[in-house]
């Protein structure tokens, strides 16, 4: 396994050299030592900070910055999405009672039109989602570099519906409905065609660009493989656990614009430029390459101290901080994907299950809905960057549905006052750093 080295270790853990090697001499952690200095382990590594994490608080010592530790800098109601005893509830719904259940039709397109609806629960006969019938999204999609990466079509598209709705600007509450449902659609029915599917029992078709429930719209556009009503099932699942998930960093900077009274497309834009980051949306990314060393032949217990050394942030696809106990995004979806029964996804799930062993053993971390995203997207021979669209697509109404809550309270609320700590111009005149 690649071993960290002091620096690497020190830097990981946000402490000093000398601390590093004050915890060593304490026993609270090890290390080797290599021809050029001190080696560690990286899974001990990850161990040693969680545990850390944990065990450090306010009260103990000085006190830290706002969010350091992943405490929340501010509070803000929200009525969509309740994270509780480790569990996702979505309006006083459990998550996994909103997925569809097999034989049923996808669901997330009722789960959009609830979001804006007044209704205890997501009808279970709501019409699929319908975009604006433009091609103009498509055409300016399709002028991308061929090698253009999931958020960079994604934002292409969000500007291209944007600057065909007339009724954009227009912030009332059944005018956001309408554009929130044209806004999602639109965004899968822009992305290009890797496959053509065809009809399934599950009342979906793949067949045309648009037309039918958005995950099997998008099926075609995240692979070449054909649909079928279990394949599309997972993707619609994995669509309704990532509608929303309470103040994710994506979604504060959403409704931050619509505090400004920014319109959904902006709205949704300013989203995408928070998800578009390595510790969020593009995480699946990194555990879909970690998952293919392994199938590949790599040792898993060496691929995984690759990818939390490449990483630097923690083992990419484990250790929700919501969810000491295991992510239940992540057990839904796996387990759907078992219940296929579809050969290459028990294989993908092979692959997963070795790697999960190796860092549950190690660290008692459990998995993420990311690294299931990885295994739906390896199983189906999707782009590496497909999770990325799937959260991506989904997070959009979930965006939405925040920023119609936001545009009914003060305006610019969401703007922070900042506290000056850099020098005094009074210290730079005297010590001559300004010139008089």
């Amino acid at each position: 396994m690649d071993a960290l080295t002091a620096a690497q270790t020190a830097a990981r853990l946000g402490v000093r050299t000398e601390t590093l090697y004050a915890y060593v001499s304490r026993g609270l952690i090890a290390r080797e030592r290599g021809a050029h200095g001190s080696l560690f382990d990286p899974l001990e590594v990850e161990r040693f900070a969680r545990a850390r994490r944990r065990a450090t608080s306010p009260s103990h010592g000085a006190a830290r910055a706002a969010g350091a530790d992943g405490s929340p800098l501010a509070v803000i109601d929200t009525d969509i999405a309740l994270i509780e005893d480790g569990e996702l509830w979505i309006r006083g719904v459990p998550i996994d009672e909103l997925v569809a259940g097999e034989g049923e039709p996808p669901r997330f397109d009722a789960i959009v039109r609830w979001l804006f609806a007044h209704t205890d629960l997501p009808q279970r006969d709501a019409l699929p989602l319908e975009g604006s019938g433009s091609a103009a999204p498509s055409r300016v999609v399709a002028a991308l570099p061929p090698a253009a990466g999931a958020f960079s079509r994604l934002l292409a598209a969000v500007a291209a519906l944007a600057a065909e709705d007339p009724e954009r600007y227009d912030l009332r509450v059944e005018t956001v409905a309408r554009v929130a449902t044209r806004l999602v659609a639109g965004l899968v029915d822009a992305l290009p065609l890797l496959g053509v599917g065809q009809e399934n029992d599950g009342g979906a078709s793949t067949s045309g660009t648009t037309g039918g429930p958005v995950a099997a719209r998008l099926w075609p556009r995240l692979t070449a493989l054909p649909a079928t009503p279990a394949r599309v099932r997972v993707l619609d699942a994995a669509l309704v656990l990532l509608v929303d998930h309470d103040m994710a960093v994506s979604t504060l900077a959403a409704r931050a614009a619509a505090s400004a009274r920014a319109h959904p497309y902006a709205v949704v834009a300013a989203g995408f430029g928070a998800l578009d980051s390595a510790l969020h949306g593009a995480v699946s990314a990194a555990v879909h390459a970690l998952l293919r060393q392994v199938q590949d032949g790599a040792d898993p217990a060496a691929a995984v101290a690759t990818a939390t050394r490449l990483g630097g942030a923690g083992i990419p696809g484990f250790g929700q901080l919501l969810y000491p106990d295991g992510d239940p995004r992540a057990r839904l979806l796996l387990r759907l994907l078992q219940e296929t029964a579809d050969p290459q996804a028990e294989a993908a799930l092979h692959v997963a299950d070795q790697v999960t062993a190796v860092v549950h053993s190690r660290t008692g971390l459990h998995p993420t809905v990311d690294l299931a995203l990885a295994v739906m997207a390896l199983a189906w021979e999707m782009p590496a960057d497909a999770g990325e669209t799937v959260f991506a697509v989904a997070r959009s109404a979930g965006w939405c549905g925040h920023a119609l809550d936001e545009y009914g309270r003060a305006p610019l609320r969401l703007r922070p006052i900042g506290r000056y700590v850099g020098p005094d111009a009074a210290d730079l005149q005297r010590s001559g750093s300004i010139a008089r």
